[in-house]
């Protein structure tokens, strides 16, 4: 159970780092997909805050740090549950729409296993 929890994790933490850095650097596909559902290029910066913050988090809860593994899987599956909704709620049930769902589902198995291994 530790050995998946750990894997999960360190998924999340590379996938929610790589993706904080798209966001900083407006990668293409960043622009064109936050374009797609009307989130404005203003917004890339703090949103990829968040997604560091949570990413950091995750990196500090495998480290030991009590609470803030679970705090930081729990704020980026509240992150990843806007974004589903903000891509739905502009249509977009496109392959696009897989990519917010599946960081969701990387936070949702960070913190259950997290909590499982706790």
């Amino acid at each position: 159970m530790v050995l998946a929890y750990v894997g999960v994790t360190v998924i999340a933490i590379v996938a929610n780092a790589f993706i904080a850095v798209a966001d900083f650097t407006r990668a293409k596909f960043v622009l064109a997909n936050s374009a797609s559902v009307g989130v404005p290029e203003s917004w890339l910066t703090p949103l990829g805050l968040l997604k560091a913050a949570g990413a950091a988090g995750l990196l500090l809860g495998l480290l030991g740090v009590p609470l803030v593994g679970p705090l930081a899987a729990t704020g980026l599956l509240l992150f990843f549950s806007g974004a589903v909704v903000t891509h739905l709620r502009a249509g977009d049930y496109s392959f696009s729409l897989g990519f917010p769902v599946l960081y969701l589902l990387l936070a949702v198995a960070a913190l259950v296993l997290g909590i499982a291994v706790g």
